[in-house]
């Protein structure tokens, strides 16, 4: 186990260095942060200055190596749109995008997943033909088209939640949450929704062929002929051995949430990490969109290393391979 959680600590490391690495190009190669700093008219004496003061006249792999060390620290510098510390922007819009994608990925698994059993067990019934219309539909609609239509139908002619913003929040620490507010909770709906609407199908479908596939094998056979219940054996061996599978693409997908909220936050104006990155993009604020890079980097290492580990644990067969030299 300490060699398996070593080996996963080493790749985190190497992806992370090639993604700072990535991330310090955009400050070679997308414009010049001087030129954003001083403006048009600055002197060849200022820039040559500045230049100097910010370290852009030592060699390359000097840079990136004082990148690397402050990166690790999560100093990224100064917003050259905002003149805020990048570090404390990301502060700031972190808890509204990590809110978001947690509500959304709780509800893509209380529906997705009994949705996929039932679907499995009931194939060809009514409603499991509905569910896998209605999860081809959210599989192929953008979801742009699905936050506008929400807008379009609950905000604007029922009236029923507001189409923008986070609504009250309230400061724990360092925290701003909107979930201990009914506010909060009113202006999360729609954009929740919208976020989970494709995991939701993603992990229905994945449910229901994992769960046909288990139903098939020689050991459910076997149950059967020893007389056991359909309740035990679908839910205390076919369900257990499905969720196996579903938990490593469920980890994964949540990075994703995060990864993707950037097109749900700017439909709905959700003051998160998304609409920060879109800003900078759009204003060509470099630090930004490097520190947006390699935090999101972070969650993706961090996730699939905590997956990777419940993996082992959960499936003995890893374990077993391991201990036996396999």
């Amino acid at each position: 186990m300490l060699a398996f959680v070593l080996r996963r600590l080493i790749q985190a490391v190497i992806v992370m260095v090639a993604v700072a690495f990535i991330a310090f190009l955009l400050f070679q190669y997308v414009g010049d942060p001087v030129v954003f700093l001083l403006g048009q008219d600055a002197t060849p004496d200022q820039i040559r200055e500045l230049r100097s003061a910010l370290g852009l006249d030592q060699p390359f792999f000097v840079q990136y190596w004082h990148f690397l060390i402050n990166a690790a620290q999560g100093e990224f510098g100064l917003s050259l749109r905002q003149g805020a510390k990048v570090s404390g922007l990301i502060a700031e819009r972190f808890p509204a995008t990590l809110e978001l994608a947690l509500v959304a990925a709780g509800l893509a698994l209380l529906l997705g997943i009994p949705m996929g059993v039932y679907a499995a067990l009931r194939r060809g019934s009514f409603m499991s033909q509905m569910f896998m219309t209605l999860s081809l539909l959210g599989v192929s609609l953008p979801t742009f088209l699905i936050g506008i239509l929400l807008i379009l139908v609950f905000a604007v002619h029922l009236g029923w939640f507001p189409s923008f913003g986070r609504g009250d929040v309230v400061q724990i620490g360092w925290w701003r949450t909107g979930l201990l507010t009914l506010d909060g909770w009113h202006h999360l709906v729609l954009p929740a929704v919208t976020l989970a609407i494709f995991q939701l199908t993603l992990i229905m479908r994945l449910v229901r062929a994992e769960m046909l596939e288990v139903l098939r094998t020689d050991y459910i056979k076997f149950a059967r002929a020893r007389g056991l219940s359909n309740r035990a054996i679908h839910f205390g061996h076919a369900l257990k051995n499905t969720l196996v599978p579903v938990m490593t693409i469920t980890g994964l997908q949540l990075g994703g949430l995060i990864a993707f909220a950037i097109i749900t936050e700017t439909v709905f104006q959700w003051p998160g990490m998304g609409l920060l990155f879109i800003q900078a993009v759009t204003f060509a604020d470099i630090p930004v969109m490097a520190a947006y890079l390699c935090l999101i980097a972070l969650i993706f290492v961090v996730i699939n290393l905590v997956v990777d580990l419940l993996y082992f644990a959960v499936d003995p067969r890893l374990r077993v391979g391991k201990a036996g030299g396999h």
